[in-house]
């Protein structure tokens, strides 16, 4: 009660008025602490990878690469976009969620974090580099299945589950085989002595050009990676928003009705113009506005918590078929028509894909600071036992070029990947390049491979258990 009391008394302006109560208000807090805690764990454990090539290579000291890191991955956050955190929430069954009392909300949220959480500092413990990215989706996909076995509904998003899965799954492998190749060019091509050799002692340092470039690429991997694994504590945070304060947060209303409904006449008019002999693209053309009129109709009242959950689909509903009679080859539209549509949906995805610049600040913070926390064991395990012998120069930046490449362009298209796997992979193959399969730590290899194989079935099995146990007690 005294605890319930001190949190209704606290001032969030920026969350307006909290209109929970009891147990759940303490629940809420206790859900954005945790959010805050697993972004944490996230920096220490995933970041560590960014700065382990500058650190053993002896281009950057700990005490100056950590915070440069922590600086560059704050900033990724910060400017990397919506695009991955959005992504992260479609695997949930999150319309069905929000149909639900909030103390069911809650039950998932707290299931997907502490799940996360446990798997991540176990690993981090042993200091085995693991994905957050696979941690946090197996939380998701086992939370959702405790849900739908209560519940019901539409359950886990597995198409997007497959998309997700997809670029997990590939992004090492393309992070071996290309650094393995841009290593052969080092080694038969272009045969510089100063890129292969090996720093020996404390006080040698790779020549200035050397250095800066082994510099850039841990800036470039440190910004990467705030964009895309940062992002996914954004979708986390704003998981609890919506799950908590669905009337606040379920729905983007810093765009005003006005601009929404300019958008929605937009579609309507261009829908109207379009003739098609195609039975199927005209039952789409119906469809679609349908959903444009629905929406419309619903608008006045989109503050209402009721009635935001129908808004929000409705307006993903609109999306969705405009997405469609983009793809329908039955369906000629003139160009002018083709960018009439494009911009409503860029607008009408802004009202439900949208994360408030202090979520963005929140999480951008957490994961800085947890750069510069708890980071050696991982560093020691990529910089010393992924390879039989120390890294050189070219080792250390063709690792990391393939994996700011690699990285950048999944957050250009939403998709998450890991950090771990991509820039182990990378050094693995950089090593293999260099020195055969022989100048490989075995050991060390199949500990990651075994840690990537388990996270998933793992964290899917805790998380389900977690929202089981949960439910038990708050829902």
């Amino acid at each position: 009660m005294v605890l319930s009391f001190l949190l209704n008394t606290i001032s969030l302006p920026f969350l307006g008025e909290i209109n929970l109560t009891g147990s759940i208000l303490v629940v809420f807090f206790i859900c954005l602490l945790a959010v805050v805690g697993f972004e944490f764990v996230n920096g220490f454990h995933d970041t560590a990878n960014a700065v382990a090539t500058v650190i053993y290579t002896k281009a950057l000291k700990p005490g100056y690469a950590i915070p440069w890191s922590g600086t560059f991955n704050f900033l990724g956050v910060f400017f990397g976009g919506v695009a991955v955190a959005m992504g992260i929430l479609k695997l949930l069954p999150l319309d069905d969620l929000m149909t639900h009392p909030i103390s069911v909300g809650a039950c998932v949220v707290l299931a997907v974090l502490i799940a996360s959480i446990t798997w991540n500092l176990g690993t981090w413990y042993f200091g085995i580099p693991c994905s957050s990215s696979h941690t946090l989706i197996g939380g998701m996909i086992g939370a959702s299945l405790g849900f739908t076995t209560l519940y019901k509904g539409s359950g886990v998003n597995w198409d997007k589950a497959k998309e997700i899965g997809y670029s997990l799954l590939l992004s090492p492998l393309v992070g071996f085989g290309v650094a393995a190749l841009l290593m052969w060019f080092i080694i038969n091509v272009l045969k510089s002595k100063s890129l292969l050799h090996i720093p020996k002692g404390e006080d040698e340092h790779p020549p200035l050009l050397i250095r800066l470039l082994l510099i850039l690429t841990c800036t470039l991997v440190s910004f990467f990676h705030g964009s895309n694994d940062g992002q996914k504590g954004v979708g986390l945070l704003m998981l609890i928003l919506i799950a908590f304060l669905p009337a606040k947060f379920a729905v983007n209303h810093a765009i005003s009705d006005a601009k929404i409904l300019a958008s929605l006449n937009q579609t309507e008019q261009v829908i109207k113009v379009i003739k098609t002999t195609d039975t199927a693209a005209q039952s789409l053309l119906v469809k679609t506005s349908a959903a444009v009129v629905k929406a419309k109709a619903l608008l006045v009242d989109k503050k209402d918590t009721a009635k935001t959950y129908k808004f929000r689909k409705a307006i993903k509903s609109v999306n969705k078929d405009l997405a469609a009679i983009a793809g329908n080859k039955a369906i000629q539209l003139s160009e002018a028509d083709q960018k009439s549509l494009k911009s409503a949906t860029t607008e009408l995805t802004r009202v439900t894909d949208f994360a408030p610049i202090y979520a963005i600040a929140l999480i951008s913070i957490s994961l800085g600071i947890g750069t510069m926390v708890g980071w050696k064991r991982i560093v020691v395990t990529i910089g010393e036992k992924i390879g039989n012998e120390h890294l050189n120069y070219a080792q250390g930046a063709t690792a990391e070029i393939v994996a700011a490449s690699t990285i950048g362009l999944a957050s250009g298209l939403g998709l998450p990947v890991s950090t771990t796997h991509v820039l182990s992979s990378g050094i693995a193959g950089s090593m293999a390049a260099s020195g055969g399969t022989k100048n490989l730590n075995g050991n060390t290899l199949k500990n990651i491979a075994l840690a990537w194989v388990l996270t998933l079935p793992v964290s899917i099995i805790l998380a389900y258990v977690l929202f089981m146990f949960f439910h038990l007690f708050i829902g």
